[in-house]
């Protein structure tokens, strides 16, 4: 007997996300530092191996290794562009007739061989242009945005009403926060006990636990048309999912299609500037002033994390005296001070604090869906998530490409550069978000919105 919990699904995957991102952050870090260096990293119990005069020649060599690690990361993103943007797009657009778990099983199974391959690399001390390859390859399978697209479709495929739905996702963040969190907590003790190899390894272990409880007891809503499939071809299924995209924005009023096209452009820079600082964090920790180890970087990575709890409790709460549009600018604003504040911290307990600024990032990214989830037709789920992936990975790759090279180049001159910039560019989503204040969104007005469309979805021909 198959259940509909979909929940068990995210939270393994985010654990193995989580645990990954610093992981491999730290494993480039620390090869290039070696084959920079010529000589082990080594790491004392207080802060890693970091020199704080500038008129040192180990510091000259602290910047060259995160100039390197910065772009060797750009390497890897981009080698994943391509081939992410092509499978989110295609894999999530056809989840509205094949199912949602297609999506699901496939980035999973992406997700699995790169970290096998990770292990493999950090036990036999691989060449380490070799993850460049092992990303391009795992990005055809589908990446984390294909995942989570998917499971957000899964999710306004069960709850058919808006407030449900709401409560559903703020949930959803607020058990994301507790698992993160506790991930980023102990990733650095997993570097330290385990190693990089055998946290690989658990890692492709959860996610392989994950695969199964897809594939033999998750159900799907969304139940596979097998006449559609014999008698449409390749080339005709593709024609297809353009044309429906296509008719997603072409669809409905003036207003419909601008407030669509307004709340994509605001979810996708909101996620460009978040998503593309993230990697930076950690470089930037494990650089001087700050000379955070493994352990540090842990901390603060929980601590980022809470932002998932404390997003839930503020979308609880705020929901009671605000309305949709301003919880999200409640996001953005802080998410805008807590930049600000980073690009001038110069001490550990001050890094500390400044993430408390940070504890509403989350809530603008899940408001954001629920509000586009309410302009579209059900049978539009899929296609709408799958552009949002779409943008989404484009976004993610083109943020953290950018990030990188922004940061090597003015790591020498001011390391805090890159959260002033971030900072400047949250400007745009607020400003977006007044558009759609302006031209009129009211809490209810989906519904009028989506009468508005035709009945038909899908091409005839």
């Amino acid at each position: 007997m198959k259940i509909s919990f979909i929940e068990p699904a995210i939270l393994l995957y985010a654990f193995a996300m989580t645990l990954t991102i610093p992981l491999t952050a730290q494993y480039v870090y620390r090869r290039i530092w070696e084959e920079t260096g010529n000589y082990t990293f080594t790491s004392s119990s207080n802060v890693s191996e970091c020199e704080q005069n500038k008129s040192s020649s180990t510091f000259a060599f602290q910047e060259e290794v995160q100039k390197k690690a910065s772009l060797f990361s750009l390497q890897v993103e981009i080698s994943g562009l391509i081939p992410g943007l092509v499978s989110t797009f295609m894999l999530l657009s056809s989840s509205d007739n094949h199912g949602r778990k297609l999506p699901m099983v496939l980035s999973s199974l992406g997700s699995l061989g790169t970290n096998l391959w990770l292990c493999a690399m950090s036990y036999f001390d691989l060449p380490l242009q070799l993850l460049v390859a092992s990303t391009f390859i795992g990005a055809l399978f589908g990446n984390y945005t294909t995942f989570w697209g998917a499971c957000f479709a899964y999710i306004v495929d069960q709850e058919k009403e808006y407030k449900h739905r709401i409560i559903r996702i703020a949930v959803l963040d607020f058990m994301l926060g507790v698992v993160t969190g506790l991930t980023g907590l102990s990733s650095g003790y997993f570097i330290r006990e385990l190693g990089f190899a055998w946290s690989y390894f658990i890692i492709a272990v959860v996610v392989l636990v994950n695969l199964a409880y897809i594939l033999f007891f998750l159900s799907d809503p969304i139940k596979e048309s097998s006449s559609q499939i014999v008698t449409m071809s390749c080339s005709e299924s593709l024609k297809d999912l353009f044309y429906r995209t296509y008719m997603l924005f072409k669809n409905g009023s003036c207003k419909r299609r601008s407030l669509l096209c307004l709340l994509i452009f605001t979810l996708v820079v909101y996620f460009f500037v978040v998503f593309g600082i993230t990697p930076v964090f950690t470089l930037y920790e494990l650089g001087p002033p700050l000379c955070w180890n493994e352990v540090y970087i842990g901390y603060g990575s929980a601590l980022g994390s809470l932002s998932f709890l404390s997003s839930f409790l503020g979308i609880w709460l705020f929901s009671y005296c605000l309305k949709d549009i301003h919880i999200a600018y409640v996001g953005i604003f802080t998410t805008m001070v807590g930049m600000m504040l980073t690009a001038f911290t110069r001490t550990t307990l001050m890094m500390f604090l400044v993430r408390i600024s940070f504890f509403f990032t989350i809530m603008p990214l899940s408001i954001l869906r629920s509000m586009l989830s309410k302009v579209v037709h059900s049978t539009e789920q899929g296609v709408l998530f799958a552009c949002i992936a779409f943008l989404e990975t484009l976004g993610g790759v083109t943020s953290t490409s950018a990030y990188n090279g922004i940061y090597s180049a003015t790591v020498a001159w001011y390391p805090g550069f890159v959260f002033l910039l971030s900072a400047g560019l949250l400007v745009l989503p607020a400003v977006s978000l007044c558009m759609v204040k302006c031209i009129g969104w009211e809490e209810g007005s989906y519904t009028l919105l989506i009468h508005d469309e035709p009945s038909e979805h899908t091409s005839d021909s």
